[in-house]
């Protein structure tokens, strides 16, 4: 089991009250892209979105407390192949909101 999933906690604890989401831009050593790509694919609440032969990678990450996501983004910062993790975007949520049902007033 990947360390990540082993180490940081993602699941909601019974009494969060947030959410948090970040967006975090990964510059990877092309000649390293596949083992950075399957690490950060092995992480819990990790997604990769987008990315380009370069190295450039778009992740969310999804955690129950800003601890959790500082504890994500150090993880990526020392992958073997990682140049830089930069957090580009972060947001919270009341964790009850999540369970929400939301709908498009806009949608035609």
């Amino acid at each position: 089991m990947a360390v990540a999933k082993r180490l940081i906690p993602i699941e909601p604890e019974r009494h969060a009250d947030e959410w948090h989401i970040a967006g975090v831009v990964v510059h990877a050593d092309p000649a390293r892209l596949d083992p950075v790509r399957s690490a950060i694919e092995a992480m819990a609440g990790a997604e990769i979105h987008a990315g380009n032969d370069a190295g450039k990678l778009v992740v969310t990450l999804e955690a129950p407390t800003m601890r959790a996501i500082a504890a994500h983004l150090e993880y990526l910062h020392r992958l073997d192949g990682v140049l830089s993790a930069a957090l580009v975007y972060q947001h919270n949520e009341d964790a009850d909101s999540m369970e929400e049902e939301m709908t498009d007033d806009h949608a035609p």
